[in-house]
């Protein structure tokens, strides 16, 4: 339990900047992962008097959480790897089945209880349901609001309503955490990029092809002539 809770922590730790080290612990998702770590550990116990003990704290700490936290309900009978990453739990719900490691789950993503098996390095989109006896392969994105009825292959990316657009790979595109000040630095950064091309542009918009420009004089303009009929 022990390791797989460290690995928890490393993994989410890496998908936010601002909340590396310590403020780990206070991330709402990071409470429904130690609930159901110990809940999952407290099931492999043997015995007999602690685990009826231990049973009955788990399920207050899950009650709870599904109350305080928006209604995340791991089952604690789920075997799932290390690196398990809660990204927007909301509405999440995960039932018993076998899960591998480094896999992420978003808000209102539904996995059924008849699901076989989730590969590693599986990244569920919101509001993605996984439902019926299918198998997730490895290296596998679900694409929000899909529902997946049959099974997928590994290194797929699959969507739909059911889902049957599967293409080819399966790994998420993420995108670097940007603050507001850096952001800010990235936003002045181009503007001065901007204005230094800007002036170059103006530099070399003064020369003219040929010769240098001569300024014209109404003078040297010979005057129109009018036809004028005999």
């Amino acid at each position: 339990m022990i390791e797989n809770l460290r690995a928890d922590l490393q993994a989410a730790a890496g998908h936010r900047a601002l909340e590396r080290g310590w403020r780990v612990f206070i991330r709402r998702e990071t409470k429904a992962i130690l609930q159901y770590r110990f809940s999952h550990w407290v099931h492999t116990l043997r015995i007999p008097v602690v685990r009826q003990l231990l049973m009955i704290v788990a399920l207050v700490w899950q009650r709870w959480n599904q109350i305080m936290l928006a209604g995340i309900l791991i089952a604690p009978d789920a075997e799932i790897g290390p690196g398990l990453v809660l990204h927007t739990a909301y509405g999440l719900q995960i039932s018993p089945t076998i899960i591998g490691s480094n896999c992420t789950f978003n808000s209102q993503v539904h996995i059924g209880t008849g699901v076989k098996s989730i590969g590693d390095n599986c990244y569920f989109a919101p509001g993605c349901k996984v439902i019926g006896e299918v198998k997730i392969g490895n290296n596998v994105l679900v694409v929000a609001n899909s529902v997946v009825l049959t099974d997928v292959p590994d290194n797929t990316t699959i969507m739909g309503v059911p889902a049957r657009i599967k293409l080819p790979g399966g790994r998420l595109r993420k995108m670097p955490w940007k603050t507001m000040d850096a952001k800010k630095k990235e936003s002045q950064i181009s503007a001065t990029k901007a204005n230094g091309s800007n002036g170059a542009n103006g530099a070399n918009g003064a020369k003219t092809n040929g010769s240098a420009a001569v300024p014209k004089t109404n003078d040297a303009q010979p005057e129109p002539q009018q036809k004028i009929n005999a």
